[in-house]
């Protein structure tokens, strides 16, 4: 083996540590956003110090010190910005990023239930047995942990289903403004419409809502459009789309690359 000088070995070893311990940074992301950090600042309404924010989390007294560390992590992965009034620590005072507030419960664009879902144990743990899928034939990480497929686990676990169809919500919020604002000319000229897997209907009724001339319909698995509403130009069917997809001018996919 060819010997590295000692920068570069170096290097090497910060680049091997620096992915073993990335999984840091999303579930410190996960832990501000469970303590309610991005929100505490917010309804702040200014730049909060590091006194005044440990006096406004929900946390064991034991643990205060602990937040100066936290802050860090997010600090320099650009989800707060700090700023040092003095050399004294407690001095510190942090504001949000353009990331932070994507994560405030009150922003419509918010992408928390997103993150809420995809650093859920149940989504997460099939991860650690990602080189075990490779030497079997299980089709999917997930199916192996939990011994079925996702749209079927999330079809038995009223928590995870919820969870999985806010989170698909949220990341179609985005998307879809920019589907209405910049494709409108798709839509031109359709009478009918079925968004296949289409979740709750986040992007199907904003395109219903646009274009009151298109028949929408959201399809997907009956446990995921059970009981929901639609309106005069918009409704749900449930259905498999590997046996049978409504008939309509124009199907539409919003495809995700997940591993699950």
């Amino acid at each position: 083996m060819e010997s590295l000088d000692a920068a570069k070995l170096l290097r090497a070893h910060a680049h091997v540590w620096n992915h073993i311990f990335s999984f840091i940074k999303s579930m410190s992301l996960k832990c501000v956003v469970e303590l309610g950090i991005p929100d505490i600042i917010h309804n702040h309404g200014q730049p909060i110090s590091l006194s005044t924010l440990i006096a406004s989390l929900p946390i064991h007294s034991s643990k205060t010190h602990f937040i100066p560390r936290l802050m860090r992590i997010m600090v320099h992965s650009g989800f707060f910005s700090q700023h040092n009034h003095t050399q004294n620590e407690q001095d510190v005072t942090y504001a949000l990023t353009d990331a932070s507030l994507l994560l405030l419960k009150s922003n419509p664009m918010s992408v928390t239930p997103f993150l809420q879902v995809m650093l859920d144990p149940v989504l997460t743990t099939p991860w650690h047995h990602f080189s075990t899928w490779f030497k079997n034939g299980n089709p999917t990480p997930f199916e192996l942990v939990h011994g079925k497929l996702l749209w079927e686990y999330a079809g038995s676990d009223p928590r995870i289903n919820i969870l999985f169809n806010d989170g698909m919500a949220s990341d179609a919020q985005l998307i879809t403004r920019v589907v209405i604002e910049k494709c409108k000319e798709v839509f031109m000229g359709l009478e009918s419409l079925v968004d296949v897997g289409g979740g709750t209907g986040t992007m199907a009724k904003a395109i219903a809502e646009s274009f009151p001339q298109l028949e929408c319909i959201v399809f997907d698995l009956p446990h995921v459009v059970s009981g929901l509403q639609g309106s005069e130009n918009l409704k749900y069917v449930g259905g498999d789309m590997f046996e049978e997809i409504p008939p309509t001018d124009a199907i539409l996919l919003k495809v995700e690359s997940y591993i699950y």
